[in-house]
């Protein structure tokens, strides 16, 4: 079903772009869900609760957005979806910094790909302020070591190794701990 433009002219709020995110989360939560059947079940209970959230932030998003454009207050037309260019530019950016982060997942490890992944995308999301650099790195560098203490030491995943889980490795093999 296709949206007309609206005669109502440019007060009615195009969203069409606004649903690419949930609607990408729906269908990877449900894809999520569908791998963790073999997983022990605290992993089975974690995942669960992660993506149980994730669905129903999805799923409250989505109804406002069937209430809008019930009401006629929105549409589901994609105009905003390149525009404005400033935005358009930073989202491309984005693409390429998450196709990088596959990429070189392997080749660096979960925890190094990961903060340079959150770091660089904080950072141009931020507009590339100066101002922001050392939050940005601090909250780069806290999410993506507690990813590496959650997934891999109390989840016991395994996540591609580079050179930092390599390092952890030993420092526990090197105090007695593994």
């Amino acid at each position: 079903m296709s949206v007309e433009p609206s005669p109502d002219g440019p007060g009615k709020k195009s969203l069409g772009p606004d649903l690419i995110i949930p609607v990408g989360a729906v269908l990877f939560t449900l894809y999520y869900f569908s791998t963790i059947i073999d997983s022990p079940w605290t992993a089975q209970v974690s995942a669960f609760f992660v993506g149980a959230i994730l669905l129903l932030l999805s799923f409250v998003f989505l109804a406002v957005t069937g209430l809008r454009v019930a009401r006629g207050q929105a549409d589901l037309r994609m105009d905003g979806l390149l525009a404005p260019r400033s935005v358009a530019l930073r989202r491309l950016a984005l693409f390429a910094l998450t196709l990088s982060y596959i990429f070189f997942i392997d080749r660096l490890g979960f925890t190094i790909t990961t903060f340079l992944f959150i770091f660089l995308g904080m950072f141009l999301l931020s507009g590339w302020q100066r101002a922001k650099k050392r939050l940005i790195l601090a909250l780069s560098a806290v999410l993506s070591v507690g990813g590496y203490l959650l997934f891999v030491v109390a989840f016991q995943r395994r996540f591609p190794e580079g050179p930092f889980e390599q390092l952890f490795k030993a420092l526990v093999a090197s105090t007695g701990g593994g």
